[in-house]
């Protein structure tokens, strides 16, 4: 299920080329910058997010200075692109595409697990159509760089290391053991903390059943395609 490594050509051309690390930086990218320009407005942040107390110490918590490296990482991220001659990231048409798939992705996955638990309805939260973006974008990048990226990716990277599959029922199973592993640690995960929801099997299953299926974006499609599905299923479920 792990991706093979990126070559020296340039990938095939078309909307439903597999996403690539380069590509993923800018694919990503209004999810990295729309979120770290809106949390310090908030209370809160997501809980996954490792990265803003440590760039609000750096500029010493002067806010301009915060947005103005921000928005210099978000350019970096750019011309990094640029430099590495993966330009066609950048087009319009890429980001339609992607937006259009994190939709059906979102969509398909809502339905999925309502079919297998029963109809279960994560929110509204009440937080604001400012907040309930703000916090959907940083779960979509953060959850997605910690669970499916980390955990899931190079715990399976490790785990294939430690053990590796001689045999092809193995090559299946392990990779597919660990996806369910994941999952149900990522649903857990929303009940731990000050701000953790109250257990119910229900919509632990339901999230799980949401875990596994951003597992499955993740191992077949990429980073990009997941982070805007989760995105646009937090926008779903808080804002709208």
């Amino acid at each position: 299920m792990a991706r093979a490594a990126t070559n020296s050509k340039e990938p095939p051309s078309g909307p439903l080329r597999t996403s690539d690390p380069w590509s993923d930086l800018v694919l990503t990218l209004p999810m990295f910058v729309g979120y770290h320009l809106g949390v310090v407005f908030l209370p809160v942040r997501n809980a996954a997010d490792m990265v803003t107390r440590e760039l609000v110490a750096l500029v010493e918590h002067n806010m301009a200075a915060y947005g103005g490296l921000t928005l210099a990482i978000g350019l970096a991220y750019v011309l990094l692109l640029g430099l590495a001659g993966r330009g066609h990231a950048l087009h319009w048409q890429r980001f339609a595409f992607i937006a259009a798939e994190g939709v059906l992705y979102a969509v398909a996955m809502r339905m999925s697990a309502s079919y297998v638990v029963g109809r279960v309805f994560l929110g509204p939260v009440p937080m604001g159509a400012f907040a309930g973006t703000v916090m959907s974008f940083g779960a979509g990048f953060y959850e997605e760089l910690t669970f499916r990226v980390l955990f899931f990716g190079g715990g399976l990277k490790l785990l294939n290391l430690a053990y590796p599959a001689t045999t092809a029922l193995r090559k299946l199973v392990v990779p597919a053991g660990w996806a369910v592993l994941t999952a149900a640690v990522f649903s857990g995960w929303h009940y731990v903390g000050a701000f953790g929801d109250p257990f119910e099997a229900q919509s632990f299953v339901f999230r799980a059943v949401c875990g596994l299926a951003f597992v499955l974006i993740y191992a077949f499609r990429g980073f990009a395609p997941v982070v805007w599905t989760h995105t646009i299923y937090d926008l779903w479920v808080m804002v709208f």
